[in-house]
Formats: structure tokens, C-alpha cells, sequence
């Protein structure tokens, strides 16, 4: 399972450059960037947990404001 959690986060942040002006683009990279935190939990990689967290906040910043 865990697996599946993180090809679909890599495909949603493979996707979300490509459509980055826009609101989905922004939600995509959100929802990538949090399957592939539980990836990074799970390998107890607490840098990319960090730096995940870290984008997460910009890209809801850069959504509502």
C-alpha cells in the first residue's frame, strides 16, 4: 500500500509544474507533497518530512493569497 501512496504522490508532483499557474496545479503539488511525507514517515527520513512540510505551507500560501 504504501507503495501505491508514493507512485501516486510522485505522479501528482510529476503533473503539477505543468499546471502550476493554476489552482489545480497548486493542489496537486499539496497532495503530492503530503503521500509523499507518509513515504518519508515510514523511512523515518525526517529532512524530507521537513522540507515536504515546508513546501506544503508555500504552495497553500501561494493558493489563498
Amino acid at each position: 500500500m504504501l507503495s501505491v501512496i508514493a507512485w501516486v504522490g510522485s505522479v501528482c508532483m510529476a503533473l503539477a509544474p505543468f499546471m502550476i499557474d493554476y489552482s489545480i496545479g497548486k493542489l496537486l503539488a499539496i497532495i503530492g507533497l503530503a503521500l509523499l511525507t507518509v513515504q518519508a514517515s515510514h523511512a523515518k527520513l525526517y529532512n524530507l518530512m521537513l522540507l515536504n512540510t515546508i513546501g506544503i505551507i508555500g504552495y497553500f500560501y501561494a493558493l489563498y493569497f
